[in-house]
Formats: C-alpha cells, structure tokens, sequence
C-alpha cells in the first residue's frame, strides 16, 4: 500500500488521504482517496499507481472508470485506490460517507 501512496504523491496527486476501514466495515482494510486536477492527470496518477504496484509483482484485482477519468477505483483486495476529478470526489464525499474510519495518512497538499 505505501507503494501506491508514493506513486500517487509522485504524481502530484491533490488531497491525498488513506482512511483505516478496519474498524467500520469489511469491504476492504484501507482506501486510498486521492485528486487529480483534469482527466488526463486522474488517468496518470491511477497508471502511476498500477505501474509502481504491477513492478512489485501486485495487480488489481479489478479496475474501473480509467476510460472516463472522472473517479479511477483501483481494487487490490485489502486496499482500494480511488482516484477523482475534483468534482466528482466533492460530488461522491466518499471521506464524509466513511467518516467513522480513522485518517491514518494525510499528504500535505490537502486540497
């Protein structure tokens, strides 16, 4: 997961933030909820992080939304990576949705 995190900030990604789900659901342990500043930058950072984790011998266990670039949800089981053009992460508030999980890491660009 600290892998995708870094691919994620190495493409400047906006608003970065990882959210423990392990004390409120069973969907997954970790979301990964990051901004990119268009489309194509949503596109670049979600390729970033299949890149960076596919290197290290970890694909997706599924992936959607990369054609459209408006929310990228890159699915490695224990861990998600939401990617999302500022309107449609203001739109989907998946931070407000989950609010009980603890923010276990937040990027300094927390816009």
């Amino acid at each position: 997961m600290a892998q995708a995190v870094q691919a994620a900030e190495d493409r400047k990604a906006r608003g970065l933030m990882v959210l423990d789900l392990r004390p409120v659901s069973d969907t997954a342990d970790f979301f990964i909820i990051a901004s990119g500043t268009s489309d194509a930058h949503v596109r670049g950072v979600a390729d970033a992080v299949v890149d960076a984790l596919g290197k290290q011998g970890n694909d997706p266990h599924h992936v959607e939304g990369v054609q459209g670039g408006r929310w990228v949800l890159l699915d490695y089981v224990d861990f998600m990576v939401h990617v999302f053009h500022p309107e449609a992460r203001t739109f989907y508030q998946l931070e407000r949705l989950w609010g009980d999980a603890p923010v276990v890491y937040r990027g300094s660009d927390d816009s």
